[in-house]
């Protein structure tokens, strides 16, 4: 900031300062409204959007609002009244949340996820909101309740004939019931909320509070405003500073994703945050860009100024941080080690030389959708992808060989070097995975003690 003041030289500085603060979006909103029909997610998300000027995403913005890559696809589904696949609903939601202005007002994502395959892909996405409000009605009022939904044809709002009827006679007018309402219905997709409902909650449990939709409107809207006020605590018992090492295709961005959204560290990539810095146009990033263009290793003291900074600054030092892609060697450790920045925690992810291949060998990219597919775990869906989908030049198998051996070449001096490191098999459920981190962070820093999952 204070760069930025010697930098515009404001008439105003204290005006100045306070709309450079407010163009931070660490307070932006990430808010999840979820519950079953008739429980009023509409209703709460609107207000909501309305207070925080946030951006409402939901079934009907993302089909009938928007326009994304895959609208049609997903449209295409609605028509043939065909179950909308998760993965899709997954891409449109990770499309329309990377827009710039959810990014800069925040979001308030409607009905989502749905089930546990939607929470893990969007987490997987690095969607990870910051409050879930779950509303709850005894089902005998919630069938009560739907009797009385109306549909806006036009712009496909829905209001209700007791507790949101429209003022506008016209919109009045043109009010429909809509087509799933029967009673027979409406059980059934209770059924299905139920089943899926103790799966998002395990998942959410730390971020969610769960609020009676069956009293006055007025009630429900202050405790929602009063949850998603709040600001979570860590549940760590110290300020982790947290590092992963681990060959190509091991996991470490996700299990790195999980621990930020868990613990409200900073989540830090290397890599991403030399070409952040290019991309801002920083000094240091106009040093690094012949670098990263060419293809080159950035020097190390450029590398290590620019982390030096990002680790020194207010949210590492408040909330703690966990780091990947840095140090590749034992010179870079030791660099680390005299800037003073320790880490309290190390880990050295393992995976087998064929399931690294199997990994990323496999990986394809869609070139007109930019969507990512994987030969085994993730297929095209339709033959007419497949044929279009393409290759990465780093995913071929000799390029993944090189990489593989830079990395073996330095990780046994790493491993001397962190020697109270935790080691990880990342051969297993990425969730498992993460149990065994997570036990790692809360416990007592082990003393010359190598611990294996």
């Amino acid at each position: 900031m204070l760069e930025e003041l010697l930098i515009h030289k404001p008439d105003d500085p204290i005006e100045f300062m306070i709309n450079h603060l407010k163009q931070n979006n660490d307070d932006a909103p990430r808010i999840c409204v979820l519950g079953p029909p008739a429980s009023g997610k509409t209703t709460v998300a609107m207000w909501l959007c309305k207070h925080f000027n946030a951006i409402r995403v939901s079934h009907e913005t993302l089909l009938f609002k928007e326009v994304l890559m895959q609208t049609e696809e997903a449209k295409a589904y609605k028509e043939r009244n065909q179950k909308i696949p998760n993965a899709l609903w997954a891409n449109l939601i990770q499309e329309r949340l990377s827009n710039v202005d959810c990014i800069k007002q925040g979001w308030i994502l409607e009905g989502f996820p749905e089930n546990q395959e939607q929470a893990w892909m969007l987490q997987s996405s690095g969607i990870f909101p910051r409050h879930v409000v779950m509303l709850y009605a005894p089902d005998t009022v919630l069938i009560e309740r739907s009797g009385g939904k109306r549909l806006d044809p036009l712009t496909q709002e829905v209001f209700h004939t007791t507790f949101d009827w429209p003022s506008d006679p016209l919109v009045q007018q043109r009010l429909v019931e809509p087509e799933d309402l029967s009673e027979q219905e409406v059980s059934k997709k209770l059924l299905e909320y139920h089943r899926n409902f103790p799966e998002i909650f395990h998942i959410y449990q730390k971020v969610l509070k769960s609020i009676n939709a069956d009293q006055p409107s007025v009630d429900v809207l202050s405790q929602v405003l009063a949850f998603v006020q709040t600001r979570h605590r860590s549940a760590a018992p110290f300020t982790p500073r947290i590092l992963f090492f681990g060959p190509p295709g091991s996991g470490k961005s996700l299990q790195a994703a999980l621990i930020a959204q868990k613990y409200d560290v900073v989540n830090i990539c290397c890599g991403q945050l030399l070409k952040e810095a290019v991309a801002d146009n920083t000094k240091l990033g106009e040093l690094v860009k012949p670098y990263i263009d060419s293809g080159c290793p950035v020097p190390d003291n450029l590398v290590l100024k620019l982390l030096t900074e990002r680790l020194n600054a207010l949210d590492c030092l408040t909330n703690g941080w966990v780091l990947s892609g840095f140090p590749r060697d034992v010179k870079q450790g030791e660099q680390l080690q005299k800037a003073q920045m320790n880490p309290n925690r190390v880990f050295f992810f393992n995976l087998p030389y064929e399931s690294i291949m199997e990994r990323l060998s496999q990986r394809r990219m869609d070139p007109v959708t930019g969507e990512r597919y994987h030969s085994t775990f993730r297929p095209a869906p339709t033959p007419e992808i497949q044929a279009r989908l393409r290759q990465n030049p780093k995913d071929k198998e000799e390029n993944i060989e090189k990489r593989l051996d830079t990395y073996y070449s330095n990780i046994k001096a790493l491993e001397h070097f962190y020697q109270d490191a935790f080691y990880v098999n990342a051969d297993q459920d990425p969730y498992v995975i993460f149990e065994f981190i997570e036990s790692c962070i809360i416990k007592p820093l082990p003393c010359k003690n190598i611990r294996s999952l």
